[in-house]
C-alpha cells in the first residue's frame, strides 16, 4: 500500500489519526530508493500509524495542515539530496531541473529545507507543538558545526539552526522505531543510538569537541572538530559527542548498529509500489522513476573513504547487505511488472563492486582508526573476492523475463585488480553481460598529487586497469569503451594539474574529457575541510585552492577543450598507444548523467555528496 497523503486515504485505511507524519523534499515514490517511503512503511510494519506530505508549499497552510497534527511526533527530511546541492550548480548558478519533482521543474524544494519546513510546522501547530525529528542526507551531515560552502562560512549544528528537537543521523530505521516506541510508551529517549539533541549541560563521558565559537575564531580547532566528529562515526568504536553551540549544547549518542543481513532483508523486503503516488502523480511524470522502477540495491555502506564523498559519515564504513536470495525474490518481482521491458537497470550499491567484500576484523573492532581500507592501496585485511557478485550476477541472468542485467552504480576499478582470484572473472562477467557499448569509472584525477588529497589510489592502477579492459574487450570481440568521470578545482589543483590532466587523458586515455565535475564543498567532508582551511589536514601544509568561480570553470573549460585529430570520441588503446578508435560516440553521457542516473542511491545515501548527480560515483 501507499502510505496516506490526505485525510481522505488516512479514513480508508480505518485509522482515526496518525501517529507521525513525515515531510520531504522529494515526490513521494513508494519505493526503497526514497528514504522518507523506507521509513514511513518500517514503522507502519511495527504498528504505527503514519503519513507522508512531500514538498508542501512553504508560503502556505494548505499543503502542511491537510493531514492534522500527528500523535507522536513529525519526521523532517529535505530528501535524498542536500536541498543546496539539489538546487545549486558548483558555480551558484539555480538548477532548472529537478528529477525528483513532478514534471522535472526545479520549484517546489525550498533552500536549506530541513530549516524551512520545520519552520513551517511551528507557524501552523503553535497550540499543538509536537516533537519535530529531523532526518535525512541534509540534516545528518549537518548535526555538527559545519562549513556552509553557499554562504561561505561555519554554521552551527542544523539542529540548532532549524529549532528542532531531535535529529536522527545515518541511517534511520532503527532510531525512528526507537524513538517511536519510547515515545509511545512516554519512555526516556536520550539514550538511544543514533540521535542528537540539545541540552544545557555537557554530558558525562562524551568527548567534548570545540565549541562553534572555537571554530569560527581558529580554523586549526576547526580542523580538530572535524577529526573527532569523522573518527567517531563508526557504530562499533564511537564515542559519544558534545559540542557547544550557543549556551547550550549539541549531543550526539554514537551511531546507529550497522543493519545485519536479516535486517536488510526484511527492510528490502517490504511491500512497495514501486510507483509514485497518484495524488503527486497527477501532477506531471517524476524523471527520477525511470531509473529507480527497475533497479535493486544490494547493499549500504562504502569503505572506499574518497575525501570529497560523505557516505562513510551517513551510511558507514561497514558494508551491511541483503541476501542473495533477497536480492533475487526483488528481480523476479520486478519481472512482473506491467512496465517491465526485460531490462534491469542496476544492482549495486553506492559502489557495485563491495557487495560480498569486507574486513572481517572490522566487522568484530571497527573501522581501523589509522589506517583506511582503500588508500594507499587496498589493506590485505580485506581479501577482496568478487565471487559473491559472479554467482549473484549469473543467478539473475537466468529469471525468466530478463534480457539484461545493468550495473550503473560505481565500481571500484582498484577494488578489481586487487583481487587476485576472482577479480578478472568480475571483469570478464561485466564485459560480457552486464554493460552496454561503455563502462563508467571515476578516477576523478590522474595526478597523484591530487589523488592523494582525494584519498585514491595513483594513476598507475587506472593505468593497468584500462590495459586489462580493452584486453578483455579485443579477446571478446567487443567494442565497449570507458567513460572517465574527472573533478575540476579540487584543493589543491591548480592550472598545471589540469594540463597535465589533460595529457594524460590525450596521451593515455586516448580521449577528450567529457564527464567533467567542478568540485563542490558539502558539509562533512575532508576534500571540504581542505576548502575552508587552504591545508592539507593530513600533513598541516598549505595548499592552493581555487575559490574564483571563473577560474574554476577555467580549469573545467581547459579539460573538455576539444582538440584537433578527432578528439571528442573514445581511442581503443593501451597505454603505448598503439590502438584502434572506438565506433561508438561519448555523445549524449552528460545527459544520462544528469537524469538522475547516478542519485538514486543517495536517499538511503547513495550518496556521493560531492553533487546532486554523482552521488554513486567514486
Amino acid at each position: 500500500m501507499f502510505l496516506p497523503t490526505t485525510i481522505e486515504e488516512v479514513n480508508k485505511l480505518g485509522w482515526d489519526a496518525l501517529d507521525i507524519i513525515l515531510v520531504s523534499g522529494d515526490t513521494y515514490i513508494d519505493s526503497s530508493y526514497n528514504g522518507s517511503a523506507v521509513i514511513g512503511k518500517w514503522l507502519v510494519k511495527h504498528g504505527f500509524r503514519v503519513g507522508i506530505i512531500a514538498q508542501p508549499d512553504i508560503d502556505s497552510s494548505e499543503d502542511i495542515t491537510r493531514l492534522g497534527s500527528p500523535e507522536l511526533f513529525w519526521g523532517v527530511s529535505a530528501g535524498c539530496v542536500d536541498s543546496m546541492v539539489a538546487n545549486y550548480t558548483a558555480t551558484k548558478r539555480r538548477r532548472r531541473s529537478d528529477d525528483f519533482t513532478p514534471g522535472g521543474e526545479n520549484n517546489r524544494r525550498p533552500d536549506r529545507a530541513v530549516i524551512a519546513y520545520t519552520n513551517l510546522i511551528k507557524r501552523n501547530f503553535k497550540d499543538e507543538k509536537k516533537p519535530i525529528v529531523i532526518g535525512g542526507i541534509e540534516a545528518s551531515l549537518r548535526r555538527t558545526v559545519h562549513y556552509d560552502f553557499w554562504s561561505n562560512k561555519l554554521r552551527k549544528s542544523v539542529l540548532f539552526d532549524a529549532k528542532a528537537d531531535i535529529l536522527s543521523y545515518g541511517m534511520g530505521e532503527r532510531s525512528m522505531l526507537e524513538l517511536a516506541l519510547a515515545m509511545k510508551r512516554e519512555e526516556e529517549w536520550r539514550n538511544i543510538r543514533g540521535i542528537s539533541y540539545i541540552a544545557k549541560k555537557p554530558r558525562k563521558g562524551y568527548e567534548l569537541l570545540p565549541s562553534y565559537t572555537e571554530c569560527v575564531e581558529s580554523k586549526d580547532k576547526f580542523v580538530e572538530a572535524f577529526e573527532k566528529f569523522y573518527i567517531n562515526c563508526d557504530p562499533v568504536t564511537a564515542k559519544g559527542l558534545v559540542q557547544q553551540q550557543d549556551t547550550r549544547y549539541l549531543i550526539q549518542n554514537p551511531p546507529s548498529l550497522t543493519p545485519t543481513q536479516e535486517e536488510m532483508d526484511e527492510i528490502y523486503g517490504m511491500d512497495f509500489e514501486r510507483e509514485v503516488h497518484p495524488y503527486y502523480l497527477k501532477q506531471g511524470p517524476v524523471k527520477a522513476m525511470e531509473t529507480i522502477r527497475n533497479s535493486i540495491t544490494t547493499h549500504r555502506g562504502c569503505y572506499g573513504e574518497c575525501n570529497f564523498c560523505a557516505i562513510a559519515v551517513h551510511q558507514g564504513r561497514t558494508i551491511s547487505q541483503r541476501s542473495e536470495d533477497s536480492i533475487v525474490r526483488e528481480a523476479e518481482l520486478i519481472t512482473t511488472g506491467d512496465k517491465f521491458k526485460g531490462y534491469i537497470s542496476d544492482v549495486g550499491g553506492p559502489t557495485a563492486n563491495m557487495y560480498g567484500i569486507e574486513c572481517p576484523k572490522k566487522l568484530k573492532a571497527g573501522a581501523c582508526k589509522d589506517r583506511r581500507c582503500m588508500y594507499p592501496q587496498t589493506c590485505s585485511a580485506i581479501r577482496p573476492n568478487h565471487s559473491k557478485q559472479i554467482s549473484l550476477l549469473k543467478r539473475l541472468n537466468k529469471l525468466e523475463g530478463v534480457k539484461k542485467i545493468f550495473i550503473a552504480s560505481g565500481i571500484r576499478y582498484d577494488l578489481i585488480m586487487s583481487d587476485n582470484k576472482c577479480g578478472n572473472l568480475y571483469l570478464e562477467e561485466l564485459i560480457k553481460s552486464h554493460i552496454s557499448g561503455q563502462m563508467k569509472v571515476a578516477p576523478e584525477h590522474t595526478e597523484d598529487k591530487i589523488l592523494s588529497l582525494m584519498g585514491k589510489q595513483g594513476k598507475g592502477v587506472l593505468k593497468s586497469f584500462k590495459d586489462k579492459f580493452y584486453d578483455i574487450n579485443e579477446r571478446m570481440g567487443k567494442k565497449q569503451f570507458l567513460t572517465y568521470y574527472l573533478i575540476a578545482a579540487h584543493p589543491g589543483c591548480g592550472d598545471k594539474e589540469m594540463a597535465d590532466l589533460k595529457k594524460f587523458a590525450s596521451q593515455e586515455l586516448r580521449l577528450n574529457p567529457e564527464q567533467v565535475q567542478i568540485f563542490t564543498p558539502t558539509p562533512s567532508t575532508y576534500s571540504t575541510l581542505m576548502y575552508y582551511t587552504e591545508r592539507d589536514p593530513f600533513t598541516g601544509k598549505k595548499l592552493f585552492v581555487e575559490k574564483d568561480i571563473s577560474r574554476k570553470e577555467k580549469q573545467k573549460n581547459k579539460l573538455t577543450a576539444k582538440e584537433e585529430r578527432g578528439f571528442g570520441r573514445t581511442f581503443l588503446g593501451r597505454s603505448n598507444g598503439s590502438s584502434k578508435k572506438s565506433s561508438e560516440s561519448r555523445d549524449g553521457n552528460n545527459s544520462k548523467r544528469k537524469s538522475g542516473k547516478n542519485t538514486k542511491h543517495s536517499k538511503n545515501a547513495k550518496l556521493s555528496t560531492n553533487n546532486k548527480n554523482r552521488s554513486k560515483k567514486k
